[in-house]
């Protein structure tokens, strides 16, 4: 599914303008049925006016301190099958080509949970998902529901039989300890 991205920005003569209104195509993980991520903007520091509206640099899947991003993925259900023969390796590859700097953050003897040093807003536009945290605790979420993630270990799970599409959008933090 394409989604459309309207993007102002200013002329140089500092008038609003509209700089772009375009679709932009999901990236789709072959070896990992199912699951969409649109990088919808992003940029790696803060930002500042006037601008052209150009996209700016955010070549990483997660912001740095200072950075952000705005974003669309779908969780398909757990039941979800993966390809034949599929390697675990391949398909870190695979992610790493795609969404830079995303495997490096999942652990690999537990599928699904991550840590980023990143608050991340997130909102169900569709579908169910259950957002499971480091301790096993469990909350159930559907359309309309939000989270604000605060740099918690975490992953998301669909149980159910239609895929769950969020909206997310990630402000880089700094961790301390």
């Amino acid at each position: 599914m394409k989604i459309r991205r309207v993007v102002t920005g200013h002329s140089p003569e500092g008038k609003a303008v509209f700089a772009s209104d375009e679709r932009v195509d999901p990236i789709v993980l072959e070896k990992l049925h199912g699951n969409e991520f649109h990088r919808l903007w992003g940029g790696d520091r803060v930002s500042v006016f006037p601008d052209d509206g150009a996209p700016p640099e955010c070549p990483r899947y997660f912001p740095p301190v200072g950075g952000f991003r705005f974003a669309l993925f779908t969780v398909p259900p757990d039941a979800t099958e993966l390809p034949p023969g599929s390697n675990p390796e391949v398909v870190a590859q695979e992610v790493e080509a795609k969404l830079p700097g995303l495997a490096e953050h999942m652990e690999p003897d537990a599928p699904g949970m991550h840590t980023t040093d990143t608050i991340d807003f997130e909102y169900v536009i569709s579908g169910r998902a259950v957002l499971e945290l480091d301790d096993g605790a469990t909350v159930e979420l559907g359309p309309g529901d939000t989270v604000v993630q605060n740099g918690t270990r975490h992953a998301w799970r669909n149980p159910y039989s239609e895929p769950c599409r969020m909206v997310v959008f990630l402000v880089g933090a700094e961790r301390k300890g």
